[in-house]
Protein backbone atom coordinates (compact mmCIF):
# COMPACT_ATOMS: atom_id res chain seq x y z
CA UNK A 1 0.00 0.00 0.00
CA UNK A 2 1.74 3.38 -1.17
CA UNK A 3 0.74 7.07 0.34
CA UNK A 4 1.41 9.42 -2.25
CA UNK A 5 1.37 13.46 -1.52
CA UNK A 6 0.89 15.72 -4.89
CA UNK A 7 0.74 18.81 -6.04
CA UNK A 8 0.61 20.37 -9.36
CA UNK A 9 1.02 23.63 -9.97
CA UNK A 10 0.21 25.44 -13.37
CA UNK A 11 2.84 28.41 -14.64
CA UNK A 12 2.11 30.90 -17.36
CA UNK A 13 -1.70 31.65 -16.56
CA UNK A 14 -3.24 34.42 -16.55
CA UNK A 15 -4.01 34.69 -12.82
CA UNK A 16 -2.59 33.76 -9.45
CA UNK A 17 -5.49 31.72 -8.75
CA UNK A 18 -4.96 28.09 -8.56
CA UNK A 19 -8.69 26.38 -7.65
CA UNK A 20 -9.82 26.22 -11.15
CA UNK A 21 -6.59 24.07 -11.63
CA UNK A 22 -6.64 22.11 -8.45
CA UNK A 23 -10.87 21.30 -9.26
CA UNK A 24 -9.62 19.69 -12.72
CA UNK A 25 -7.34 17.24 -11.19
CA UNK A 26 -9.65 16.47 -8.38
CA UNK A 27 -12.20 15.82 -10.93
CA UNK A 28 -9.56 13.27 -12.11
CA UNK A 29 -9.17 11.84 -8.62
CA UNK A 30 -12.79 11.35 -8.18
CA UNK A 31 -13.04 9.53 -11.72
CA UNK A 32 -10.04 7.26 -10.95
CA UNK A 33 -12.01 5.71 -7.90
CA UNK A 34 -8.65 5.89 -5.79
CA UNK A 35 -9.21 6.66 -1.89
CA UNK A 36 -7.77 9.93 -1.44
CA UNK A 37 -7.81 13.77 0.76
CA UNK A 38 -8.01 17.12 -0.46
CA UNK A 39 -5.56 19.27 1.62
CA UNK A 40 -4.41 23.13 1.38
CA UNK A 41 -1.57 22.33 -0.41
CA UNK A 42 -2.12 18.89 -2.40
CA UNK A 43 -3.36 15.88 -2.40
CA UNK A 44 -2.88 12.57 -0.38
CA UNK A 45 -3.86 9.48 -2.30
CA UNK A 46 -3.70 6.07 -0.73
CA UNK A 47 -3.61 3.00 -2.46
CA UNK A 48 -1.73 0.43 -5.24
CA UNK A 49 1.13 2.39 -6.68
CA UNK A 50 0.52 0.58 -10.17
CA UNK A 51 -2.78 2.26 -10.20
CA UNK A 52 -1.75 5.14 -8.72
CA UNK A 53 1.01 6.04 -11.05
CA UNK A 54 -1.31 6.40 -14.46
CA UNK A 55 -3.70 8.68 -12.56
CA UNK A 56 -0.91 10.98 -12.00
CA UNK A 57 0.17 10.99 -14.92
CA UNK A 58 -3.72 12.30 -16.31
CA UNK A 59 -3.51 14.60 -13.19
CA UNK A 60 -0.16 16.85 -14.47
CA UNK A 61 -1.54 16.83 -17.81
CA UNK A 62 -4.70 18.25 -17.04
CA UNK A 63 -3.39 22.16 -16.47
CA UNK A 64 -2.29 21.96 -20.20
CA UNK A 65 -5.56 21.08 -21.28
CA UNK A 66 -6.88 24.27 -19.43
CA UNK A 67 -4.22 26.26 -21.15
CA UNK A 68 -1.78 26.16 -18.95
CA UNK A 69 1.79 26.91 -20.94
CA UNK A 70 4.33 25.28 -17.60
CA UNK A 71 3.34 22.70 -14.82
CA UNK A 72 5.35 21.90 -12.17
CA UNK A 73 4.34 18.76 -10.33
CA UNK A 74 5.67 17.94 -6.85
CA UNK A 75 5.15 13.65 -5.68
CA UNK A 76 6.23 12.50 -2.66
CA UNK A 77 5.50 8.43 -2.26
CA UNK A 78 6.15 6.50 0.95
CA UNK A 79 5.91 2.64 -0.28
CA UNK A 80 5.97 0.63 2.97
CA UNK A 81 5.77 -3.37 2.56
CA UNK A 82 6.30 -4.73 5.84
CA UNK A 83 2.64 -3.65 6.88
CA UNK A 84 -0.49 -1.99 5.37
CA UNK A 85 -0.62 1.57 5.45
CA UNK A 86 -3.35 4.08 5.29
CA UNK A 87 -3.99 8.07 5.71
CA UNK A 88 -6.19 7.66 9.16
CA UNK A 89 -3.08 4.90 10.41
CA UNK A 90 -0.96 7.88 9.99
CA UNK A 91 -2.46 10.52 11.58
CA UNK A 92 -3.64 8.33 14.05
CA UNK A 93 -0.31 6.87 15.23
CA UNK A 94 1.06 10.97 15.52
CA UNK A 95 -2.13 11.40 17.35
CA UNK A 96 -1.73 8.31 19.68
CA UNK A 97 1.97 9.92 20.59
CA UNK A 98 0.61 13.24 21.59
CA UNK A 99 -1.89 11.70 24.33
Amino acid sequence: MALVFVTIAPLGTAGTSLSPYVAGVERILRKSGLKHELTAMGSIIEGNLDEILPVLREMHEQPFGQGAARVSTLIKIDDRRDKPGSIEGKIRSVREKLD
